[in-house]
């Protein structure tokens, strides 16, 4: 056993950069196809609507944890051997898919009614009503929802510590192990989370302070 030094706080900062690249990943992927999600919601067809509200009931009614799970044990049982940080990034993917997606899809149907039927009467179809008239205002309403839910996946990456992906947490329980000092260590990693976490918080208030202003004026 050892006291916790430096050296063991720049172990747990340096594990910050691999918090940060796996929620970047499961953002930006999470991202895309979140917003296929939403379209699905908001689709004419039933049958598309259907299948992205089964998939957002599977992965909103599951905890993210046995979602891990699933993924880095589930995939050697069909013959594909994967490391932690792409079963992390896969299961993250998936899980944040269906939140923005639920996310987007409220936004997207908050739009005036009148917004769409204009779009209509312009002849527009589908895929320009969306993408000319709906999305673009749909998106200053998105944005502050989306910035606070960005603040979940960056909190959800410390799960990947169970399947032995080294982020902050992982690494303070490294160190922890090392020198049996959980108070110190752990109060270490709490305060890095709150760094990276605390800025965007008070970001997605602003917008949303600035935009309920707009609207009130």
């Amino acid at each position: 056993m050892r006291t916790f030094g430096f050296n063991d706080f720049l172990f747990i900062l340096q594990a910050a950069q691999w918090t940060i690249g796996l929620s970047l990943i499961a953002f930006v992927g999470g991202a895309l196809g979140g917003l296929l999600v939403a379209l699905a919601r908001t689709s004419e067809q039933p049958a598309i609507e259907g299948v992205a509200t089964g998939y957002i009931q599977i992965f909103q009614g599951t905890p993210l944890l046995m979602q891990l799970f699933l993924v880095f044990f589930g995939a050697p049982v069909l013959g594909m051997d994967i490391s932690p940080w792409v079963a992390a990034g896969i299961a993250l993917i998936l899980n944040t898919s269906a939140f923005l997606g639920e996310i987007w899809r409220g936004c997207i149907q908050a739009i005036p009614r009148g917004q769409w039927e204009a779009a209509e009467a312009l002849g527009l179809s589908y895929t320009k009503r969306m993408r000319l008239v709906v999305l673009p205002q749909a998106s200053r309403i998105a944005l502050a929802p989306t910035v606070g839910y960005l603040v979940q996946v960056i909190k959800g990456t410390s799960l990947a510590a169970i399947i032995g992906f080294t982020e902050i947490t992982r690494a303070g329980q490294i160190i922890n192990n090392a020198t049996f000092q959980p108070l110190i260590v752990f109060s270490v990693v709490g305060a890095i989370y709150f760094a990276l976490c605390w800025p965007l918080s008070f970001w997605a208030g602003r917008i949303e302070q600035r935009r309920s202003l707009a609207l009130a004026r």
